[in-house]
């Protein structure tokens, strides 16, 4: 079973790191962030869908692997854009959501990562109560 919370897995990066720039992720494309080395690397994803960024860890809630294969890493998306896909059980998630829409998952949901911009710059979303 994969952790409830994104902040819980080892080495997830604390609110406020910066990710990426917002020009960065095209619309119905999807990109891998590492955080820390080996094994215990926290792997989000963050995709474009609509105009606006939608973060999740990069672990499938069927077996718990990455969506991506270490062959294809930028192959996050089917090829049409409309799903997150998982190149290991072919599970089929909606970039809106993270609800698994088909496959062995369907039902359950990647695990969010909030996010936020500001000046063009994405990061991890603080906590509101901090903000």
């Amino acid at each position: 079973m994969l952790n409830a919370r994104w902040d819980t897995f080892p080495n997830a990066p604390d609110p406020g790191q910066e990710i990426c720039g917002e020009g960065e992720i095209e619309e119905r494309q999807a990109r891998e962030f590492r955080f820390g080395e080996g094994r215990d690397a926290f792997a989000m994803l963050v995709t474009r869908r609509d105009g606006e960024l939608h973060g999740y860890v990069n672990a499938c809630p069927h077996f718990q692997l990455p969506l991506n294969a270490p062959a294809r890493p930028d192959r996050l998306m089917t090829i049409d854009g409309e799903r997150l896909k998982c190149a290991h059980h072919l599970a089929l998630f909606c970039p809106l959501t993270g609800l698994c829409v088909d496959g062995p998952a369907k039902g359950d949901s990647l695990i969010r990562v909030p996010l936020a911009i500001k000046n063009g710059r994405v990061s991890i979303a603080r906590p509101e109560t901090e903000e």
